[in-house]
């Protein structure tokens, strides 16, 4: 396996090299959840290596690239259990009248060709304005709808897309006493606050059922985009020109949602170390592969501040798989 790289730890597990043969050398159904976004070609150039998924010259290049990715994640996926994408539509030009490549549609398609169930998705509004001053789509500017409103298109949203593995979940991801906490920019109501963590009959709990609402809807509005990790210092500015990390919302709710304390969440592209970071933090361990070696850095320092913050030890050295193996 070529890492250039490592951090291994009690509650952590993270390699500087690429995904898949870092995944290569896992064990067979070993992961208990998977969140992560796929560098789609075309969209931002991540990096200058070849091994850079982002680097392919086109989507067939890529989707087969990719392939390798989902099947090693089958792979790795305990039966009955969770892979979560996060990704969007893709705008094929900025030229004001944008086409678009339907991303989601063909990343649900490859999964059901390796025989994940599609379970849904759900859509993360973003504000129209927020959108049009990051990317400066012609298409989003009001002086385009003044000019010539057929050449307007939309603020796309984030989709996070739910895959179950084959086979039946042996082991439940339950919550007994309901969900504990909230990821979002709204607030639980003062009033059910005296509900939370309560025993019992689950159907008085408002607090956890005011959570899973939300939770459960097809549009969740109130995720903090700029809700992120640090990520200023992993610029390289002879190829880079893109550090967007996933917001820490979404990754709190899919660990909430669909996995257990102490399992193991994977993130095969890890970036500035988001999904890492949001699995220990709520008591998973977490598993990541990032091929840049700035990302890679950035990642540490995050998590070396989460660490430091829980009060755990950054001096282990154990397998992260010696309770599994």
């Amino acid at each position: 396996m070529a890492v250039s790289e490592q951090w291994v730890t009690d509650e952590l597990a993270i390699y500087n090299g690429d995904c898949i043969e870092v995944m290569r050398t896992l064990p067979d159904e070993s992961v208990g959840l998977t969140v992560y976004s796929p560098p789609f070609a075309g969209l931002y150039q991540y990096s200058s290596d070849a091994r850079d998924m982002s680097n392919c010259i086109n989507p067939e290049e890529f989707f087969e690239h990719y392939g390798f990715c989902i099947d090693e994640i089958t792979r790795l996926t305990k039966p009955g259990r969770i892979s979560a994408v996060h990704c969007m539509d893709i705008p094929l030009s900025n030229a004001g009248c944008d086409a678009m490549f339907d991303l989601p549609g063909r990343i649900i398609a490859e999964h059901e060709k390796r025989g994940w169930t599609y379970g849904g998705r759900r859509v993360i509004w973003k504000e129209p304005l927020m959108v049009r001053n990051r990317t400066m789509m012609k298409s989003l500017h009001h002086k385009t709808l003044c000019e010539d409103s057929t050449r307007n298109s939309i603020a796309n949203a984030d989709y996070l897309l739910m895959f179950r593995n084959a086979g039946q979940n042996a082991v439940p991801v339950s919550h007994e006493v309901g969900m504990l906490s909230y990821a979002g920019e709204d607030s639980v109501p003062g009033d059910l606050l005296h509900m939370r963590g309560m025993k019992g009959d689950q159907k008085k709990n408002q607090y956890s059922q005011w959570i899973w609402r939300r939770y459960a809807s097809s549009v969740w509005m109130d995720i903090r985009i700029d809700h992120v990790l640090a990520s200023d210092e992993a610029r390289d500015p002879e190829d880079e020109k893109h550090v967007h990390p996933l917001q820490l919302d979404v990754i709190e709710r899919a660990v909430q949602m669909w996995s257990n304390p102490g399992e193991v969440v994977l993130t095969p592209f890890m970036g500035v170390g988001s999904e890492v970071y949001g699995a220990v933090a709520a008591g998973r361990r977490g598993i990541g592969c990032e091929l840049k070696p700035s990302y890679f850095r950035q990642a540490v320092k995050n998590l070396e501040k989460l660490l430091a913050n829980k009060g755990q030890s950054q001096a282990a050295v154990r397998s992260l798989f010696d309770d599994i193996e």
